[in-house]
């Protein structure tokens, strides 16, 4: 193992043990040391990164920005052990910031998720509960997949119907209510993973190993689910393939909130702030972003503005 290699372990120790989500970085990061020992590379360099670049550089420029910032944050810490390092600056790749358009998901194809999940294999079925009832959880409450993931026991109250949310995207905490029918499903899960691994377990969502489903973990059964009923292509060699994703769930969940909001007559900006706070979104204009970004969602918009203008014209 190289020295590179020995770092990036103690690494990721270090940032999991402040409470970072490191799934997903650690992936990332794995494949640039392995790119690297193969470079029989010991420190970082602004070369380095852009000879990995250059041999895996079929991603667009804001996936390798997401890249850059990662092995920018691992550089600055390696600093520290090692004056060589060099922490590639951040202007390397530049693009301009866009969000990827929204998959909204019907509700008939919700539910093949959901029960597709279900019968996913394994040993005692375990598997097949965890995913369908994840993957629902994440529908009906617009959950973040690493914030549904995250949830411990005692997180989750089913008495009142209520989960904490400890460890959002922006670092704050939250409550996010659920209905009777969630909490029902909760319970039945719950049940379920105790009868087969027993009580006492910190994590609410488990694996049949009495380990909590990474971030990697959930994605995966959900691009098998996505394959087994037809909405990705069935891809070689267990690939995740294209197409709908998980937190498309995220996006379908406050997409149909905003349009009931439109159909039953409410007004949005009222509405907004309190749709705001339960996904957790640091700022209101994160969540106005889905009436531009669904046309479906603009034109309701539209048709709301102009009704509202037209009614002060005849005044």
């Amino acid at each position: 193992m190289s020295p590179l290699s020995v770092r990036l372990k103690q690494y990721i120790a270090m940032r999991r043990s402040l409470g970072f989500d490191m799934s997903f970085a650690e992936r990332v990061l794995r494949k640039f040391a392995e790119f690297a020992d193969r470079e029989r590379a010991e420190h970082i360099t602004v070369a380095l990164f852009l000879r990995w670049k250059e041999h895996y550089g079929s991603a667009n420029n804001l996936t390798w920005m997401a890249r850059l910032s990662m092995v920018r944050v691992f550089a600055g810490w390696l600093q520290g052990f090692d004056a060589r390092t060099e922490v590639p600056p951040r202007a390397l790749i530049t693009s301009r910031p866009r969000r990827t358009r929204p998959y909204i998901y019907k509700d008939d194809q919700i539910a093949k998720i959901v029960a597709e999940a279900a019968r996913l294999p394994s040993s005692y079925g375990l598997r097949g509960w965890t995913c369908s009832t994840l993957f629902g959880l994440i529908a009906v409450t617009g959950l973040r997949v690493n914030e549904a993931l995250a949830l411990d026991e005692e997180d989750v109250d089913l008495k009142h119907g209520v989960l904490t949310i400890r460890r959002a995207k922006n670092r704050k905490s939250r409550f996010v209510p659920i209905s009777p029918c969630a909490t029902g499903r909760l319970w039945a899960y719950r049940s379920e993973r105790n009868r087969i691994l027993g009580a006492g377990r910190a994590a609410f969502f488990l694996l049949e190993n009495g380990e909590r489903p990474t971030d990697c973990c959930a994605r995966y059964n959900f691009a098998l689910v996505c394959q087994r009923i037809r909405l990705r292509k069935p891809q070689p060699f267990n690939k995740h393939g294209r197409g709908p994703r998980i937190h498309d769930l995220r996006h379908t969940f406050a997409v149909g909130t905003i349009m009931d909001w439109y159909r039953r007559g409410l007004d949005p900006d009222r509405e907004m702030l309190k749709l705001s706070t339960y996904l957790g979104h640091a700022r209101p204009e994160h969540t106005y972003w889905y009436i531009e970004a669904i046309p479906e969602l603009l034109r309701l918009a539209c048709e709301r503005a102009e009704r509202n203008l037209a009614g002060r014209e005849s005044r």
